[in-house]
């Protein structure tokens, strides 16, 4: 069984997180985005795990379901130095357990969504491990809560204790991160971190696991690699449209290379506002190796649907405009992921013919890409050429991207890579 999974999320008890951000608008836009399973989040808030409990069904140890779509319990903690890391649960017991070992280093462990923790990425490690949580940094490249905003290594951080995955966030997909060495032996999960439970948040990155059932357990054997279980494809953002890919000015996001940024000490030149070190900079600082490991998933890259109708049309993400023509998609073909990967572009075109072109110049790598850094998005651009031809006459169509562009191998679907069922997923 293929099961697509988003295991890093927020609910409405963190900071900076939508007031929609509940189970029902998570299970139903989860079905709309095509995935089977989801994180819950947060999960060592009360409130939240009461409102779990409320409107799912428990169908087996740490697994939850509304619908067709499967919970597991998740969550985020910042340790003493604003490192960020993510935790997957075996069940409620041990969230309980949990939650009463950390409430003497944690002023905020049942008011926030995110508790901060009085401890050491190591300590966390270790209290993981003997509670049997699985344990990763979270988004490990950004420069602002991340493992390597901190650290120059795994072991550095969290000297010698095991941790079973790492998350490689926006801006860095596995070809990036599998530059150091050190993580050729470890799995990489790809999940959205959203804040907010429209689709073009939700499962703008997840995972593909090979189970035979959508439980904690089976996720658990996929993360570790035993019984044959495994994750077979990480997907998400194009890493030059995330948030911190380029390094760039935090107040206006002028962008520098980093020898520009260090010789101005860090302070911007043209409005005086902090530089901060881009997810592309530091994973160059610390690379040291060109190979890759002969087991790794493929990374299929994606844009959520709705930013590239909004793309198409000049039209704000979220407006009545936008929203009309993804429905139309969503009511033909089921899902985003079927949309963005599967369908064939003649059939889009049915729906929409200039989103249609815009899918197909996604897939072959054809969109303009102008990379995001200081924390403010990338952006995608359709050329002329591809606007400007018939959908039978896209495979014809030379476009020069630049050195801000496309340029990226084309992708067959994921289908194709992995010769299953589009109908496999749950």
């Amino acid at each position: 069984m293929l099961v697509d999974a988003d295991l890093h999320i927020h609910s409405r008890y963190s900071k900076a997180v939508s007031k929609a951000m509940t189970v029902p608008n998570l299970a139903q836009n989860a079905l709309f985005k095509g995935l089977g399973m989801v994180g819950t989040g947060d999960i060592l808030n009360p409130r939240w795990e009461e409102e779990l409990i409320k409107y799912t069904k428990k169908t087996d140890e740490g697994t939850y379901e509304r619908g067709s779509i499967r919970f597991l319990l998740t969550t985020e903690v910042e340790d003493a130095r604003r490192v960020h890391h993510v935790l997957i649960f075996p069940n409620l017991e041990t969230v309980h357990e949990m939650r009463g070992a950390l409430k003497r280093y944690s002023p905020d462990i049942e008011t926030e969504g995110r508790p901060h923790l009085a401890l050491s990425a190591a300590e966390i490690a270790d209290l993981s491990n003997d509670l049997g949580i699985l344990v990763g940094p979270a988004h490990a490249f950004t420069p602002w809560t991340s493992l390597y905003k901190e650290y120059n290594s795994l072991n550095e951080a969290y000297q010698g204790a095991k941790v079973h995955f790492l998350e490689l966030g926006l801006s860095a997909d596995s070809e990036m991160a599998d530059r150091i060495k050190a993580h050729h032996g470890i799995t990489y999960l790809s999940n959205s971190d959203a804040h907010s439970p429209m689709p073009h948040r939700l499962g703008r990155e997840f995972n593909r696991f090979d189970i035979k059932e959508a439980t904690f357990e089976e996720v658990r054997k996929a993360i570790l690699g035993r019984g044959g279980r495994r994750i077979v494809l990480n997907a998400g953002l194009d890493p030059r449209l995330g948030k911190y890919h380029m390094t760039a000015c935090s107040r206006c996001h002028a962008q520098y290379t980093l020898g520009e940024a260090k010789a101005f000490h860090w302070k911007c030149p043209k409005c005086g506002g902090r530089i901060k070190k881009g997810v592309k900079d530091r994973i160059l600082e610390l690379a040291d190796t060109e190979e890759r490991p002969g087991n790794r998933p493929p990374y299929v890259h994606l844009a959520p649907l709705a930013e590239v109708i909004s793309m198409v049309l000049r039209r704000g993400v979220e407006t009545k405009a936008v929203r009309k023509v993804w429905e139309r998609f969503l009511e033909e073909f089921g899902s985003e992921i079927r949309v963005l990967i599967d369908v064939p572009v003649e059939g889009l075109a049915e729906v929409h013919e200039d989103v249609a072109k815009a899918v197909w110049a996604y897939r072959t790598g054809k969109l303009v890409v102008i990379p995001g850094g200081g924390g403010k998005y990338g952006e995608i651009k359709l050329p002329e050429e591809i606007k400007n031809a018939r959908v039978d006459e896209l495979e014809n169509v030379e476009v020069e991207t630049g050195d801000g562009g496309g340029g990226r191998p084309k992708q067959m679907s994921i289908t194709k890579f992995l010769g299953g069922s589009k109908d496999a997923r749950i």
